[in-house]
């Protein structure tokens, strides 16, 4: 086994009480501001925002420092219809077969349906793929560890960023999602995770009325 090495921790910037105080408040406030989008305009994105956004998401900690992820991002007209299309077809299966009432219902104040415009709309869909194993240089295949928890981190970090830039998103989970390895040319043994749709919203816009629970229902202090 290889013997670990360390360095002195890089970087660190302690804060005065005050100053870390301040600083999640505005962060918070920032992230209040967050909503799911459903109406993208077709404005262009310049790609290094993109890009910027992904590595924010690369630095999400993750099991054994495997990373076991990648992100495909498609703004070809030609694959976003593709994609659009294989996703159309499980939703309709989803409303029409798939979903239970209480599904339905639980869906219905959200307004969602099978038709999904927006994936031919914005200008950007990122594919998230989770790698249950990874390949080395020769062909080996190497284990990867907490795959779902580490790819679910960095998910979290690039709608973060993808906000923190000005920008919008829509979390997009057809099911099954298999035709997008297929698509977008993806080995067997990385497993569709997300659809992030990225983009601008439309000046008319509109998102639901909803509600975050206040602090005492998701948080316990002991």
């Amino acid at each position: 086994m290889t013997r670990p090495n360390f360095i002195p921790l890089p970087d660190y910037r302690e804060y005065s009480v005050a100053d870390m105080q301040q600083r999640v408040a505005e962060f918070y406030a920032l992230m209040k501001r967050r909503r799911t989008v459903r109406d993208f305009s077709d404005r262009p994105v310049p790609r290094d925002i993109i890009e910027q956004a992904i590595l924010t998401a690369g630095t999400a900690p993750n099991g054994a420092n495997m990373q076991p992820w990648h992100f495909v991002v498609v703004s070809d007209p030609d694959i976003k219809r593709q994609i659009r299309e294989g996703a159309e077809a499980e939703e309709r299966l989803f409303y029409e077969k798939r979903a239970s009432q209480a599904w339905l219902e639980a869906l219905a104040p959200l307004g969602t349906d099978a038709n999904k415009p927006f994936l031919e709309t914005a200008p950007y869909l990122i594919a998230i793929f989770a790698q249950n194993y990874s390949l080395t240089a020769d062909g080996k295949r190497v284990k990867n560890y907490y795959v779902s928890e580490s790819v679910g981190i960095a998910a979290g970090l690039l709608i973060t960023a993808i906000h923190k830039a000005g920008l919008v998103s829509l979390t997009h989970t057809p099911s099954p999602m298999t035709f997008l390895n297929k698509i977008l040319n993806r080995p067997a043994y990385e497993r569709p995770y997300l659809l992030l749709v990225v983009g601008y919203p439309t000046e008319n816009a509109k998102v639901p009325v909803i509600d975050k629970k206040p602090l005492d229902d998701i948080a316990t202090f002991m």
